[in-house]
């Protein structure tokens, strides 16, 4: 996880409508883990808009491979929900 924390640091951006506008929020994603590692069906569950929402989807997108699931010492497909926090730190 601290890997994951830290690519979120290095790539997710605040989008310049929520910061003229000094909102903040937390988007919730949910997304699959392929068996590969790959990452796919990305849905923002619960959003608060300004471009956060948008913003959230394509970091995850965009993240390195994950280490699949294993069930039975098989790879497996796994469903995560996470949330992304903006916070303006005000």
């Amino acid at each position: 996880m601290k890997a994951w924390y830290k690519f979120i640091q290095r790539n997710l951006r605040y989008p310049s409508t929520a910061l003229e506008q000094e909102k903040q929020g937390k988007v919730f994603v949910s997304f699959v883990i392929e068996r590969d590692g790959t990452i796919s069906d990305v849905k923002v569950i619960k959003g608060v808009g300004y471009g956060m929402d948008e913003e959230a989807s394509r970091v995850i997108k965009k993240s390195p491979k994950w280490k699949p699931g294993i069930q039975n010492g098989k790879s497996v497909r796994v469903r995560f929900n996470m949330p992304i926090t903006f916070s303006m730190g005000i």
